[in-house]
């Protein structure tokens, strides 16, 4: 199993993370269906004030490549993500068409 993690900020606007938070409290079939036919196997995310953490596990047939391909031919998946860009901003050093930031591993108990 594959693991990443990856963060984004939302804009510091509370009414605007409440209405954040209340749209992941039921993700439409859609979305999820999107999420699990990628081969992502659990997707969590966290907050703290205005910055997001997500924790993917995905199984060996996922990559963001093709889970961005797949996104780009599914409407309802680009109509979820517009209106999340509503909620969504750019991490000051994230690329210009990157979105959520892949995180590197820098401390592993385990290991």
């Amino acid at each position: 199993m594959k693991r990443y993690a990856l963060a984004l900020d939302l804009k510091d606007d509370s009414d605007l993370i409440s209405s954040y938070e209340e749209w992941h409290k039921n993700i439409p079939f859609e979305i999820k269906k999107s999420i699990t036919d990628a081969g992502i196997i659990n997707m969590e995310i966290f907050r703290v004030s205005n910055r997001l953490f997500m924790i993917i596990e995905a199984d060996e047939s996922f990559n963001f490549e093709k889970k961005a391909s797949m996104d780009a031919m599914n409407p309802r998946v680009q109509k979820w993500e517009e209106l999340m860009w509503n909620y969504q901003q750019k991490l000051p050093f994230a690329k210009r068409d990157e979105k959520w930031v892949l995180m590197n591993k820098i401390f592993d108990l385990n290991s």
